[in-house]
């Protein structure tokens, strides 16, 4: 199984940005996917999750700035509007999978750079 983030970039601040991820390989089932994102120095962090279902969730810091979506049963999207200087991170798509009924585990993206400057 692998998770192939991109999208990052540069971006100026009050931009826009849309992050995609998409996950390959033997699934049987994706649960949860989301985004996390790190800073130099900081700990990695939940930006947004979505569950199979659709519930989305955000941290405080990005509620009404960006959006999560899954567009299909393998791929998840990121919107990010309105962004900070504070936004820049490396950011890290994340999914829970099941790849048969017996074995279910986390996995990552490579992280996708995204950098907002005026």
């Amino acid at each position: 199984v692998q998770l192939q983030a991109s999208g990052g970039g540069l971006v100026p601040t009050g931009g826009s940005r849309r992050l995609s991820c998409a996950a390959s390989g033997s699934i049987l089932r994706i649960h949860t996917m989301g985004w996390y994102r790190q800073s130099p120095g900081k700990q990695r962090e939940l930006v947004a999750s979505i569950t199979s279902g659709g519930a989305a969730d955000y941290a405080d810091s990005v509620k009404g700035r960006f959006t999560i979506d899954r567009d299909n049963a393998r791929e998840v999207y990121l919107e990010m509007n309105k962004l900070k200087s504070e936004d820049t991170a490396t950011y890290y798509c994340n999914a829970d999978i099941s790849s048969d009924p017996w074995h279910r585990a986390t996995y990552w993206g490579q992280g996708t750079q995204v950098t907002v400057s005026s």
